[in-house]
């Protein structure tokens, strides 16, 4: 009697956590219902729907009507702009990301190397990051401007060329890139915990061992902060490759600027869904189609590819 007795009172006790478990889940998932509901709104169904409309004639105002792989062909065919947005955009980021990263892991290890006023300086470096997008770009519309900006004007002080920036279509995109690297607080600070990171012991180690300021640096430091590196790699593709902002405000008249010069994928993309003279909707889902296609080959061509250099410490627990 007495057993039966404990496995009955096991048993009602595994049953009431049971239960428990389940009202515990239950509260989660109420927990993160709005969250869920807010995905699925305006994150799963546009993208499900952009894939569909991808393949239809669609302009807001009358039903969708299928085409199959018409956009894709014209894209691909007898489109005249997509090719120049493609390369544009291709350029445009052969530019900007080792320019990025150069820029903000040498604003990272100034800072590093700093004693004094090293929170004022990372403050300073980071604040353009907080600025917004359309305001920066127009910052830099003026000062650019190839007649009486302020860049213009430091270089002929310097007795240095002073380049068209927003005439000449050489240098368009040499112009937005310089307006991307001012932004560079995100990936500064990243850099900068890397730095951080790296321990000293290696550093005595290899200056014991006889080297040099740059031998230290490429022995030590870029294998210890190659994870980061990585990273800042990848988001400053995915970001060159879908640049729009900077590129609409700055030369958005004429048509991409000089040239089209500064015709970039997502601006292009922009034109044929809202234009009054165009609301191409379906054929704008498939230039978004083929501009998420080019990113996802070229992540992962970067994931494969970091295998040979990305360094990652390994712990024994």
């Amino acid at each position: 009697m007495v057993q039966h007795a404990a496995e009955s009172s096991t048993i009602a006790s595994t049953g009431s956590r049971r239960r428990g478990m389940s009202e515990e889940t239950r509260a989660g998932y109420l927990a993160i219902s709005p969250w869920i509901i807010g995905f699925i709104i305006f994150t799963a169904f546009p993208f499900f729907a952009s894939f569909y409309f991808s393949f239809t004639r669609y302009d807001v105002i009358n039903p969708p009507e299928w085409v199959g792989l018409a956009n894709y062909e014209r894209l691909l065919t007898r489109d005249r702009y997509f090719p120049k947005a493609v390369q544009n955009t291709v350029i445009y980021a052969a530019l900007y990301i080792p320019s990025n990263i150069v820029t903000s892991l040498g604003a990272a290890m100034l800072l590093n190397s700093t004693r004094k006023w090293k929170g004022f300086f990372r403050t300073a470096f980071y604040l353009p990051a907080m600025t917004p997008a359309v305001a920066t770009a127009y910052i830099w519309l003026w000062a650019l401007n190839p007649n009486d900006g302020v860049i213009n004007q430091i270089l002929r002080s310097l007795n240095l060329p002073a380049p068209a920036w927003t005439v000449d279509p050489t240098w368009t995109k040499p112009a937005i890139v310089v307006s991307q690297v001012w932004m560079m607080g995100g990936a500064m600070i990243l850099f900068l915990a890397a730095l951080q990171g790296v321990p000293r012991d290696l550093y005595e180690s290899a200056m014991i061992d006889g080297a040099g300021r740059w031998e230290r640096f490429r022995s030590v430091t870029l294998p210890m902060i190659s994870g980061v590196t990585f990273f800042v790699a990848t988001i400053s593709t995915i970001s060159a490759l879908s640049v729009f902002t900077e590129g609409y405000v700055m030369f958005r008249e004429p048509f991409g600027g000089p040239s089209q010069s500064a015709l970039f994928i997502v601006m292009y993309l922009y034109d044929q869904a809202f234009s009054a003279s165009s609301l191409r909707m379906g054929y704008a889902a498939a230039i978004a189609w083929l501009l998420f296609l080019m990113i996802l080959v070229v992540t992962v061509i970067q994931f494969r590819l970091s295998k040979r250099w990305v360094y990652y410490e390994h712990t024994n627990d």
